[in-house]
């Protein structure tokens, strides 16, 4: 904390998303002056155009489905026929309704952030920033920041948090009404009559999932032999039989080289000379970071050849003066590390304790449904460590465990990693309906380094999906 008579630590924070909120609240919290710089909203396009609508989306059609498939629970719903006899209605989806609530929810979302910063003295822009030099932001108010510079802010600290963009390919321009990315896709006035998703990552089977659930007929272009290629191949497996399940047609090793127009909707060519006709194509090729005329090369900064900000386990770059957080930097692409990066940068910068981030340490969840969540070690990075013969695992599928039964979800499975010599819990894979609320015990597990006796001693409620947790555990028990 600044004294009465000391000059206050000035940070100024370009980029208002997951990172420079937490980063702003973190320094309001510890005494600095803050100023933070966003040109859309608080919030940033995590909260605006990505993560809140899109997991909204991703629930509505998760509900959808849980009613689809309560028949096997025993729950009918019936309407009488003309003839009287019990016929099934159809589920209707809205989705012009389903996307004005997204996007309502999520600019509400983005006031109440704003009134949280306000509320703890952080003087919030809206503008374009760009550094001058390491220890000064200039601002422009001005519509794409091509104005009149109306300030020029001077700081000890600053932190770059600008986030990612959709990539575009030029041989697949998006128009915002046929061919989409994933920020265009809030627009629709209707469920698609037929979606072509390119790109089997996160994004596109989340949307291909979420997408086929509503109603679509959906084609998933995948130029990898499997679907979600950087998750758990177990797992993976099972989110691709789910797609089959639903009649969704995936299409493995297959890549588009080109999206275009037609009468009617889309022509998708692919490298063998195939084609897909359909009525709608998104294009889930990745992101690129917005980076561009920042002026943090003139700063001095390092950056990557994808343009991606350099940074250490602090959240710090090359320059001293100048922190990095969320998916514009070259860390792990997601809403909780950014907000992990934004605090470590200000605690780091005010001299407060601070623990360096550890990516073996991140729980991450792809909202399929299943999801699947993961978070340490895994079978991959085991194997390119050639750290597989001193681990151990143990596998317990969902369709022995009570309560997965008694809501009618058994596909999936709890995979538990730990060290043969020791039994550290290093890792876990939890494929679930609502697999992110249950990768927190073992999050704990692997961040505290607890063994799998330790995990297992610890009661879970009966029945539980987190029983299966507990019964991995108990599995690698070590005599």
């Amino acid at each position: 904390m600044a004294k009465a008579n000391e000059r206050k630590h000035r940070i100024a924070i370009v980029g208002g998303g997951p990172g420079g909120y937490e980063a702003a609240l973190a320094g309001a919290q510890l005494g600095a002056e803050v100023i933070l710089i966003e040109r859309a909203g608080v919030g940033g396009a995590a909260v605006l155009t990505d993560v809140v609508p899109s997991k909204s989306l991703i629930a509505t059609a998760s509900a959808a489905q849980s009613v689809r498939d309560s028949g096997r629970l025993g729950v009918q719903a019936f309407v009488p026929g003309g003839d009287g006899k019990p016929v099934r209605p159809e589920i209707a989806v809205n989705l012009a309704a389903v996307n004005k609530r997204l996007l309502a929810m999520a600019g509400a979302q983005s006031v109440d952030m704003l009134r949280s910063l306000e509320d703890a003295g952080v003087r919030v822009v809206q503008g374009e920033g760009r550094l001058d030099g390491p220890n000064a932001v200039v601002i422009s108010t001005a519509a794409g920041g091509g104005g009149t510079d109306f300030d020029r802010v001077e700081a000890d600290t600053i932190v770059v948090s600008v986030g990612s963009s959709p990539r575009e390919l030029d041989s697949a321009k998006p128009d915002g009404e046929r061919i989409l990315t994933w920020k265009q896709l809030y627009d629709l006035p209707s469920v698609p009559e037929h979606l072509v998703v390119v790109g089997s990552g996160v994004t596109g089977a989340e949307f291909a999932n979420a997408y086929r659930t509503l109603g679509s007929e959906v084609t998933l272009v995948s130029s990898r032999d499997q679907v979600l290629p950087g998750e758990d191949r177990d797992a993976a497996g099972v989110i691709e039989r789910e797609f089959t399940r639903l009649g969704m047609q995936v299409m493995s090793k297959s890549r588009a080289t080109s999206v275009s127009r037609t009468e009617s909707g889309v022509l998708v060519e692919l490298e063998d000379g195939r084609t897909i006709e359909a009525t709608h194509c998104l294009m889930a090729v990745g992101s690129i970071p917005n980076t561009a005329g920042l002026g943090l090369a003139e700063a001095g900064v390092s950056l990557t050849d994808s343009g991606h900000i350099r940074v250490n386990k602090v959240a710090r770059t090359n320059v001293p003066s100048i922190y990095a957080a969320g998916d514009c930097t070259d860390f792990f692409p997601l809403a909780s590390v950014a907000s992990m990066q934004g605090r470590t940068a200000i605690m780091h910068a005010l001299g407060d304790f601070v623990r360096p981030i550890d990516l073996r340490n991140v729980a991450a969840n792809v909202f399929t449904y299943p999801e699947i969540a993961t978070v340490g070690w895994n079978e991959n990075s085991l194997a390119e460590a050639s750290d597989v013969a001193k681990a151990v695992s143990h596998t317990i599928p969902l369709s022995v465990n009570p309560r997965a039964k008694m809501i009618g979800f058994t596909d999936g499975f709890v995979k538990l990693f730990a060290w043969q010599a020791s039994g550290t819990v290093i890792g876990g894979v939890v494929v679930a309906h609502r697999a992110s609320e249950l990768i927190f015990p073992l999050a704990l597990a692997v961040e505290h380094r607890l063994t799998v006796d330790q995990v297992a001693s610890a009661f879970a409620v009966y029945p539980s999906m987190t029983g299966a947790i507990t019964d991995a555990a108990r599995a690698l028990h070590q005599h």
